[in-house]
């Protein structure tokens, strides 16, 4: 049986995963090894943090919740890479109490500075866990995407709050806690002293499209994808993604 949520999952990861997988091949030739060390903030349950294992990286996965890391455990044992995966709990500001500066050939950080108390802070971090030109993925939400959001949905009032917020949040019960403009995500890393390799806008269509259009037209589901691709480098569409995302190098 299929599973319908599957196309929807695709759409939502399939430009960041293209995007980290290129620089993932960028840093094998650079290093000159096949299995690269790779860190994942806030990693979670592995969405990321096994697919990169299966290409055969040892991916570090560091993340506060205990459950999430039970998960992750599970998750890759099923994979069979259990022994190229590493739980371990934490947080991207105390990032250095459980592993070593410029110990990565590669960072993820997805979905991390919308929660943290110093995104700057963050990325920083980030960038010295990094070895000498290693790769930074970075992807947050971003502020175009909820404005948008809440105007097709008829919320106009938080729309215009989200528009104007310091924090792009709509409103009391918006339950995301800072977005941001490709501006401020590229102003960040530079400011961490890494220079920006690429900007992407994700999900700029994806989860505005009906999903009965999605799931049941044939067709939809690649056509969807095709069209996320062709628009994620255009900057005119950066302003109206859900999430952004920022490919960062390590300067030597």
């Amino acid at each position: 049986m299929s599973d319908p949520m599957r196309p929807r999952a695709s759409l939502r990861t399939a430009v960041v995963w293209d995007v980290l997988k290129d620089a993932l091949d960028d840093q094998v030739k650079a290093t000159g090894s096949d299995a690269l060390d790779v860190l994942d903030t806030g990693g979670g349950t592995g969405n990321f943090a096994v697919p990169v294992a299966r290409l055969g990286h040892r991916v570090t996965v560091v993340d506060p919740s205990p459950n999430a890391l039970f998960a992750l455990e599970r998750r890759a044992a099923e994979a069979g890479v259990a022994d190229r995966v590493r739980g371990v709990q934490g947080d991207i500001h105390g990032l250095f109490d459980v592993v070593e500066p410029a110990g990565f050939d590669a960072v993820l950080c997805h979905g991390v500075l919308e929660y943290v108390d110093d995104p700057a802070d963050g990325v920083r971090n980030a960038a010295k866990a990094l070895r000498s030109s290693g790769a930074l993925s970075l992807l947050a939400a971003g502020v175009g995407g909820a404005v948008l959001a809440r105007a097709l949905a008829g919320h106009f009032a938080e729309a215009r709050t989200a528009l104007t917020d310091p924090a792009g949040r709509w409103g009391e019960g918006d339950p995301v806690p800072r977005r941001f403009t490709a501006e401020q995500l590229t102003e960040l890393v530079g400011g961490a002293g890494m220079a920006v390799s690429a900007v992407h806008g994700v999900r700029i269509f994806a989860d505005l499209v009906p999903g009965v259009l999605v799931d049941t037209e044939p067709g939809a589901v690649d056509a969807l994808l095709k069209l996320e691709e062709a628009a994620a480098e255009l900057p005119a569409f950066h302003s109206v993604a859900t999430q952004l995302h920022v490919l960062g190098s390590k300067r030597p």
